[in-house]
């Protein structure tokens, strides 16, 4: 009979000099110390290829325009999230639009120049973002905080310059936007 031995030996530590001071966890793999090394995520995507040149600078302006709303669709996520908090925490009806006009008047002071210099495209997207950020159409929101005669003259206007403000975000369908969001490291609260 052979002898069999029930613990496995580990290796003997390495002798440390004196310029040794980088501490770190090690596995024993293979009866070898490997270090433990945490190394960033790292994300590779490929190169996009246009058709055309025109195609080139159409997506770069959509990408343009999407980075320069991404903020205001963020803020105003925030904004609501923070509104549905305070609405549900109050059960006082003349609290609740005391904090819906202090909502509407913080909205205004903050992107009243902004919004108003936006293209039309750029307004596009903006609608676009922010169903994407609150899982509700704009048209909802202004019929939630202002009232559903206020919806419909928004929505009017905007139908006007070539607008929607029941238009909901499709994550395939706008595959191109949700490609630049995702380049540019913006997550939603609902992502």
């Amino acid at each position: 009979m052979g002898t069999v031995k029930a613990q496995s030996q580990h290796p003997a530590l390495p002798t440390l000099g004196k310029n040794d001071t980088i501490k770190t966890y090690v596995t024993l793999l293979d009866n070898e110390m490997v270090p433990w090394i945490v190394v960033p995520e790292v994300v590779i995507r490929a190169a996009r290829i246009f058709k055309t040149e025109a195609d080139r600078r159409a997506f770069n302006l959509l990408r343009y325009n999407v980075v320069k709303v991404i903020p205001y669709a963020h803020e105003a996520g925030d904004i609501y999230r923070k509104l549905q908090r305070d609405l549900a925490m109050t059960g006082d009806k003349d609290k609740q639009k005391q904090l819906i006009s202090d909502c509407n008047d913080k909205i205004k002071a903050l992107f009243k120049k902004d919004i108003e210099n936006l293209t039309i495209s750029q307004g596009d997207i903006l609608i676009k973002l922010v169903n994407r950020e609150t899982d509700i159409t704009t048209y909802n929101l202004v019929k939630d905080l202002k009232g559903w005669g206020t919806a419909m003259i928004y929505q009017s206007i905007a139908r006007i310059v070539g607008h929607n403000l029941k238009e909901t975000y499709d994550r395939d369908e706008q595959h191109d936007i949700e490609a630049i969001l995702q380049e540019a490291g913006y997550d939603s609260y609902r992502n």
